[in-house]
C-alpha cells in the first residue's frame, strides 16, 4: 500500500482532520477486508495498528468529528459472499494493544483501580502466546459439534461448519462437557505444513501463499470442505463464548478443563504474579519465537480470576480484563534538525522533532513527539532524572520507532555521534505565539501560555474547536473559515459568530465579495448560524473547549445538572472550595518535596485538613457544592478544578456569558428510569464497601436515576454505610435519612 508523509495529529486543522479521518476510514476498511474477507493482507501489522492508532489520537482530538463508520469501532470485517450467516450469542471482541513494559504496568494499575484493589493485593494472570490465525467459535448441544462461525464483524459470522469438521484438533464430540459450550480459538497453520502446501501449489501451478495466517485462512473459507480437508490446519483453544455452567473458577483451570475435553491448547500459557512475571514471560517467549514452528505477534494477558473479569466487563470492543502485547515494530535512525513548539487550544506548548526524513516499517517520517520539557532535558524541574528523559539535542541522531504509535517517538539517542558544540535545548519560558509568559503549575509537567483568548493559537483553536461537530456544527462555517474571519477580525470569541448579522447586514459587504461567496452564500452563512442558537446543555458545554472537559463528561455533567442555571448556580457555589483544594494540594506537595529532602514521613492527611479547616471558614455551600461537583461519576478533582477555574476568571466568565446571552440553551432529558426504586433520589456511600468499589456502586446508582453525593446534608434520601463509617452515618441519623447496610441496599436495587 503507497504511504505518505503523514501531518502530526496536533499539527491538523480541523479541515485536514476531517479529511484525513475519511483517508484513515478507508485505509482501514479497505486493509480489514483484505485482511478478514480476502485473507490476503496488503499491509503489515505495524504499520495497521499505526493506522488504527493515528484514527484515535484524531477522534480525541476532534471527537466531533468522528464519523458513524469510525474504525475504531470496528472489529473484523463484512462476510465474504458464499457462506451462511450465524449469530454470535456472545459478541466475538477484539483485543486492546500494548507495546511497552509501562503499558502493562499501566494495564494492571486500572484493573486494580477499577476493582478498588491496593496495590499489594494478589492479582493473577494468565500469559499466552497470540497466534497469527484465523478466530473461530465452535458450538457444541450435549456433546455435540453444531456449528463453526468465523469472527466476521464480531456479532456474525460465516458459518464453516463442514469445513471445520475436517481439522483433526476439532473434535466431533465431546465426553462430560457442559450441555451448551461454545468454544473460542485460533485455526493456524505451522512453518513445516506451510512450506509443503507452497511447494504443493507450486508444483500445480498455482499461486503461492503469503505466509500462514493467509493460507490457514483461505483454506478454512472454501466453499468446497475437500479442499479444507487436504490442508494441513491446527485450531488452538483458548476462550469460550455462551456456556450453560461454567468450566472453572479461573482461565487457567477454564483452559486445562478444554484440555481435558480434547481440545488443543498452548502449552506455553502461564499464571503470572503481577507484571513483573508478566514481562519475564513475554520476554522468553519472545525469544523462543523463531523455534516454535507457527506464527505469533505477541503475548495476550488476561485476569486469571473469572469472578474479577465478569466484573471489570467490556468496552465497546474490547474487554478491560485482557490486553494483546504486540512484539516491537521496526526500528530506525536519523537526525534530529530542529525542535519545534506548538500551542494547543489549552495553551500548551508541545516540542515536536523535525527529522532528516527516513523510512519506518514502510513510512516516511520526519516528525516525531517529545512530550514535555522534561521528557527533553532527561530530568524534572528539581534536577532529578526522570524515566525515560533522554536528554535530547538538536543535531543528535536518534532512534525512531512506530510500533502503533500516532507520531512517532524517540527510543534513543546515539551519544557517541553527538556534535562536540551540541548544547541543550532551552525550552521557552514565553510564548511563541503571542509573547506572554509560558509557565508550569505545580505538579504539572506541561508549561502553558498564560495568554488565554488574548494568545491567538488558543483563541483560533477554541473557535476551530467550538465549529466542532460535536460542539455547535454550523453549516458552511468551518476550521478553515472560522481561522479566515479571525485574520480579518470579524471574530475574536465565540460570541462574535452570532452577532455577524448584527454587525455587518444581511448581505455582509464583505464576505459576499469574497471569492466563493456570493449574496446567497452569505445570507445561508446567517441562517446557519441562527439555526444553532438553540443548542443541547452537553453540546455547549463540550464547545467551551474547557481542559479535561470534553464530549463524554460534559453530557455526564449536563444529565447530572439538567440545565444551564443549575451548573451555573453549583460551579459558581463551589469556587470557594476549588481554591481551598488546590492550596491544599500545594500545601501537600510542598510537605512531600520536604518530607523527601529530610528524610522523613509527610504529615499529608494533617497538613490537607489544616488547609480545609483555615480561616476564613468556607460558605456553608461551597463544600457541598464541591462535593456533589467531584462525587459524579467520572468526575474527579481535576476536571472540577479546571471547570470551576474557567468559570471563575473573570475575562473567560465574561465571554461565556456574552455568548450565552446568544443562545436558548435545552435542558438535559432526565434518565427514563421507569420502574426504579431509587430514582430521583440523593444517596450517599460512606465507609468501606465490601460487594463492589465505590465507583461501581456510583454507576449503579446513577443508572438507576439516583443522584449520589459526596456529602450528607437535609436533600440525602439515603445513606449506604459499609464498616467503618463515621461522622456521616451520626449525621444522617440526626437528619431522619434512611442508614441501610450494602447488602439492603443490593436487595432494594435488585442488584
Amino acid at each position: 500500500m503507497a504511504t505518505k508523509q503523514q501531518i502530526p495529529v496536533d499539527d491538523l486543522t480541523e479541515a485536514q482532520a476531517r479529511e484525513e479521518l475519511s483517508r484513515l476510514a478507508s485505509l482501514l476498511a479497505a486493509a480489514n477486508e483484505a485482511y478478514h474477507t480476502n485473507d490476503a493482507p496488503d499491509i503489515d501489522d505495524a504499520e495497521y495498528d499505526a493506522l488504527k492508532q493515528r484514527n484515535l489520537a484524531i477522534e480525541t482530538r476532534f471527537p466531533g468529528l468522528k464519523r458513524g463508520d469510525s474504525p475504531t469501532d470496528q472489529v473484523g470485517a463484512p462476510l465474504a459472499e458464499g457462506f451462511s450467516k450465524v449469530a454470535h450469542s456472545v459478541r466475538m471482541m477484539s483485543l486492546a494493544n500494548a507495546f511497552s513494559a509501562d503499558e502493562i504496568a499501566d494495564f494492571d494499575r486500572a484493573i486494580r483501580r477499577y476493582l478498588g484493589l491496593p496495590d499489594d493485593a494478589a492479582l493473577t494472570f494468565t500469559a499466552e502466546p497470540k497466534i497469527d490465525g484465523l478466530s473461530l467459535s465452535l458450538r457444541y448441544e450435549n456433546g455435540v459439534l453444531v456449528t463453526a462461525a468465523t469472527r466476521g464483524d464480531g456479532a456474525v459470522g460465516e458459518n464453516v461448519t463442514a469445513n471445520a469438521r475436517t481439522i483433526d484438533d476439532i473434535p466431533e464430540t465431546l465426553q462430560g462437557a457442559p450441555d451448551l459450550l461454545e468454544v473460542r480459538g485460533e485455526v493456524y497453520m505451522s512453518h513445516d505444513d506451510f512450506a509443503a502446501l507452497n511447494d504443493r501449489q507450486e508444483a500445480r501451478g498455482a499461486k503461492r501463499f503469503a505466509n500462514p495466517r493467509n493460507a490457514a485462512a483461505g483454506s478454512l473459507r472454501q466453499l468446497d470442505a475437500e479442499i479444507t480437508r487436504a490442508r494441513p490446519l491446527k485450531f488452538f483453544a483458548y476462550a469460550w463464548g455462551e456456556l450453560s455452567e461454567p468450566l472453572a473458577a479461573s482461565q487457567k483451570a477454564a483452559i486445562d478443563r478444554l484440555a481435558t475435553l480434547g481440545f488443543s491448547i498452548n502449552t506455553l500459557t502461564r499464571r503470572c504474579n503481577g507484571p513483573a512475571e508478566m514481562l519475564a514471560h513475554y520476554n522468553w517467549i519472545e525469544g523462543q519465537r523463531a523455534t516454535l514452528g507457527y506464527d505469533i505477534d505477541g503475548v495476550v494477558y488476561k485476569v486469571d480470576d473469572l469472578a474479577l473479569q465478569a466484573r471489570l466487563g467490556f468496552r465497546s470492543t474490547t474487554p478491560r480484563w485482557a490486553i494483546a502485547h504486540k512484539f516491537p515494530a521496526e526500528l530506525a535512525w536519523t537526525r534530529l534538525e530542529s525542535i519545534d513548539i506548538q500551542v494547543g487550544r489549552t495553551g500548551a506548548l508541545s516540542p515536536v522533532a523535525r527529522l532528516a526524513p527516513v523510512t519506518v516499517g514502510g513510512v516516511v517520517v520526519s516528525n516525531a513527539t517529545l512530550h514535555n520539557e522534561d521528557y527533553i532535558s532527561g530530568r524534572d524541574s528539581t534536577g532529578t532524572p526522570i524515566r525515560d528523559g533522554k536528554d535530547i539535542r538538536v543535531g543528535d541522531w536518534v532512534q525512531v520507532y512506530r510500533a502503533g504509535d500516532v507520531i512517532p517517538k524517540i527510543a534513543d539517542v546515539d551519544l557517541d555521534r553527538r556534535p562536540e558544540d551540541s548544547t541543550p535545548f532551552a525550552f521557552p519560558e514565553i510564548c511563541p505565539e503571542c509573547g506572554s509568559d509560558a509557565i508550569r503549575e505545580e505538579g504539572d509537567a506541561v508549561r502553558r501560555c498564560t495568554g488565554g483568548m488574548a494568545c491567538p493559537a488558543q483563541a483560533v483553536e477554541k473557535m476551530k474547536h467550538f465549529v466542532s461537530r460535536a460542539a455547535f456544527d454550523i453549516e458552511g462555517l468551518g476550521a478553515k473559515q472560522v481561522e479566515q474571519f479571525h485574520l480579518d477580525g470579524w471574530i475574536d470569541e465565540p460570541a462574535d459568530i452570532f452577532t455577524l448579522r448584527e454587525r455587518y447586514g444581511a448581505g455582509m459587504q464583505q464576505l459576499k465579495n469574497r471569492d466563493g461567496w456570493g449574496e446567497k452564500s452569505a445570507a445561508n452563512l446567517f441562517d446557519a448560524i441562527d439555526e444553532k442558537r438553540k443548542i443541547p446543555l452537553g453540546r455547549l458545554l463540550f464547545s467551551l473547549g474547557i481542559r479535561h472537559v470534553g464530549e463524554v463528561v460534559s453530557n455526564d455533567l449536563a444529565r447530572h445538572y439538567l440545565s444551564w442555571g443549575a451548573l451555573l448556580n453549583a460551579v459558581d457555589a463551589a469556587q470557594p472550595a476549588a481554591l481551598r483544594y488546590r492550596r491544599a494540594e500545594q500545601a501537600v506537595e510542598c510537605e512531600r518535596k520536604i518530607a523527601a529532602e529530610q528524610g522523613r514521613r509527610a504529615r499529608i492527611k494533617e497538613t490537607r485538613e489544616a488547609c480545609w479547616a483555615e480561616d476564613p471558614p468556607l460558605p456553608p455551600d461551597a463544600r457541598a457544592a464541591w462535593d456533589d461537583l467531584i462525587g459524579i461519576d467520572g468526575i474527579g478533582e481535576t476536571v472540577a478544578v479546571s471547570l470551576v477555574t474557567s468559570f471563575g476568571q473573570e475575562t473567560e466568565r465574561a465571554s461565556i456569558d456574552r455568548l450565552v446571552r446568544q443562545l436558548d440553551i435545552q435542558d438535559a432529558a432526565p434518565p427514563d428510569t421507569a420502574g426504579s426504586p431509587v430514582a430521583g433520589q440523593t444517596v450517599v456511600f460512606t465507609g468501606t464497601l465490601e460487594k463492589m468499589t465505590r465507583a461501581e456502586a456510583k454507576a449503579r446508582a446513577e443508572a438507576l436515576g439516583a443522584k449520589v453525593s459526596g456529602s450528607v446534608s437535609k436533600k440525602t434520601d439515603i445513606l449506604i454505610a459499609g464498616p467503618g463509617a463515621g461522622s456521616k452515618e451520626i449525621k444522617a441519623r440526626e437528619l431522619g435519612i434512611t442508614v441501610m447496610n450494602e447488602d439492603a441496599w443490593l436487595e432494594l436495587i435488585g442488584a
